[in-house]
């Protein structure tokens, strides 16, 4: 029998919102103005990894990843659900969760999803959106879960594929 392989691992977070109008309306430039300083404050937070950014760009607001060109989509990794959850809810960031119904429509669906991923792997957009519809389907599993109902980091994983079916 193989021995099984001890794996570190890092938190993913996707993340998806539905514009209330285009980046460049003037309803949404108290949004605009906020996302440099709010993804700097990301990117010198200990616990944070990295980020998507669209190519040549700072940010993702230019990436449409679903067929609804108005859904923005954050893709992040961190060291930790505490360290994001810090982030998420204790930073500066908490004051775009408390206003994010002036920019965003209230999603009629999860919009968050969050998974385990080894240290070395940087998720893709089509893995972030297969992850976030793995939980619109079945709920939090190990696979894919949310703030509410986290799973815990895995301490050892055999060599094996991870990904059900998605047939809901």
């Amino acid at each position: 029998m193989k021995p099984v392989q001890s794996i570190e691992y890092h938190l993913a977070q996707v993340n998806t919102a539905t514009l209330r109008a285009p980046l460049d309306e003037p309803q949404m430039a108290d949004f605009v103005a906020q996302i440099q300083r709010i993804n700097a404050i990301a990117d010198r937070d200990p616990e944070f990894v990295w980020r998507l950014r669209a190519e040549g760009a700072e940010d993702a607001t230019s990436i449409r990843a679903f067929d609804d060109e108005r859904i923005l989509i954050t893709l992040t990794v961190w060291k930790s659900l505490e360290g994001l959850s810090n982030y998420v809810y204790r930073s500066d960031h908490a004051q775009l969760m408390r206003d994010r119904l002036r920019w965003f429509e209230k999603p009629t669906q999860k919009s968050i999803a969050l998974w385990w991923i080894p240290i070395e792997h940087q998720p893709t957009v089509a893995e972030a959106k297969e992850r976030l519809e793995h939980l619109r389907c079945y709920g939090s599993t190990p696979y894919a879960f949310s703030f509410s109902t986290p799973f815990p980091r895995p301490e050892e994983i055999a060599v094996r594929s991870l990904a059900p079916s998605l047939g809901c």
